[in-house]
């Protein structure tokens, strides 16, 4: 029996989530390759090497997400990781920049449809993952959720008007991940007392397709938080949110 320890990373085949997957495969876990389309899957898996297996799962269709649980219980009996990590910033931002978009995407202009395609899979989409996920979690010995989130999500930074992103916030992506915040926090407290761990990371403003690749920080550097969080042990802390080198976010 292989003892080494299996992760779900969705949305994997890019950006965070492939540099989380590559990280955790080249600490010894077998890592799920969570993708959309499974080529794109099977090609990420293919460039991170041993330990990583393409695996289709999106988010927002629940027979896929049923599809992906069946064939880990099949394959593996078990889940010890769940990386939820798919995520998408808008629908119609195009070729505007932040400060354009921004002016399109506030309480009373934003569209409607576009905050629901949003919060689709950034919302409803870790929240069904782990509805599906949850039974494979509980046959682990040591499994740990981690939801990644964002800085911008936080109530009690963006209430600050002197916080730099405080005229950002809006109801498109930064209040999609406050959403995701409470619907962690409601996991944190159906798991209290049960040794399924639930932690926030938040990867920092990184280079990636979700910004139009504006971000300040590396891949590396964004990844690097998440991965350490999913590798604390058994005894490792739950019910945090943090960012880089384990600073803490405020809710």
């Amino acid at each position: 029996m292989d003892h080494k320890r299996i992760a779900l990373v969705t949305g994997a085949n890019q950006g965070v989530g492939y540099q989380v997957a590559k990280g955790l495969a080249a600490d010894g876990v077998t890592v799920l390759v969570g993708a959309r389309n499974a080529e794109r899957g099977d090609k990420a898996a293919g460039e991170i090497g041993q330990g990583a297996i393409g695996m289709q799962i999106d988010v927002t269709d629940r027979v896929s997400i049923a599809q992906a649980a069946e064939r880990i219980r099949k394959e593996f009996g078990r889940l010890d990781l769940l990386v939820n990590n798919a995520a998408i910033s808008n629908t119609r931002k195009g070729n505007l920049s932040l400060q354009e978009y921004a002016k399109i995407s506030q309480a009373s202009n934003a569209s409607l449809d576009e905050i629901r395609a949003v919060w689709e899979t950034n919302v409803f989409g870790p929240l069904a993952v782990y509805q599906a996920m949850l039974p494979l979690l509980r046959e682990s010995s040591d499994a740990r959720i981690v939801n990644v989130s964002s800085g911008v999500g936080s109530l009690t930074t963006n209430a600050d008007p002197t916080y730099p992103y405080h005229a950002f916030y809006g109801p498109v992506y930064p209040a999609s991940k406050t959403a995701l915040n409470a619907i962690t926090l409601a996991m944190m407290v159906e798991l209290e007392g049960t040794p399924i761990k639930v932690n926030l990371v938040s990867p920092g403003f990184t280079k990636t397709n979700l910004n139009g690749y504006a971000g300040t920080d590396s891949l590396e550097d964004g990844s690097r938080e998440v991965v350490r969080v999913a590798m604390l042990g058994p005894d490792g802390p739950s019910g945090t949110f943090t960012r880089a080198d384990n600073v803490t976010i405020s809710w």
